[in-house]
């Protein structure tokens, strides 16, 4: 086989649609795009969220509420999912992405205290429940906020 004889397979490639070049063509008089209208212009497109009129989806809908665009959104790890790790272990928010606990990090990681806690840790968030709190240090780890 050579680079000269390489041919690509059969209906593959197509040769372009060439539009206004004449009536014998097919594609003359409007070149394939209709009978007048916004479309048919050239640049012509409709805008996003246009509905012909018609008041659109987003003025229709009632706003209501407050959305907060400083919102922090956090990776939250439950107490008793600690217990995967060895006893006086350093749980740090890159050991739990490594672990595969959490996926990302987020805005940073909360402990929570569902369930109870049989190791001894050193656990190191963002932030703590009251609950997660108690449950470390009464399993004699302790707490950092980082």
């Amino acid at each position: 086989m050579k680079l000269h004889s390489l041919k690509p397979n059969e209906g593959s490639r197509r040769a372009r649609k060439r539009v206004g070049r004449g009536q014998g063509s097919g594609y003359g008089h409007t070149a394939a795009r209709g009978e007048g209208g916004l479309k048919q212009r050239s640049g012509g497109k409709v805008a996003l969220g246009f509905e012909g009129g018609q008041t659109p989806l987003y003025r229709r809908l009632p706003k209501r509420g407050f959305k907060n665009i400083n919102r922090k959104e956090y990776a939250i790890v439950n107490v008793e999912t600690l217990n995967r790790f060895e006893e006086g272990t350093t749980v740090t928010p890159a050991l739990l992405k490594e672990t595969g606990v959490i996926k990302q990090e987020l805005s940073g990681v909360k402990i929570l205290g569902e369930g109870n806690l049989e190791k001894k840790l050193t656990v190191q968030a963002a932030k703590f429940s009251k609950s997660a709190e108690e449950a470390i240090t009464n399993a004699g780890g302790s707490v950092e906020v980082i």
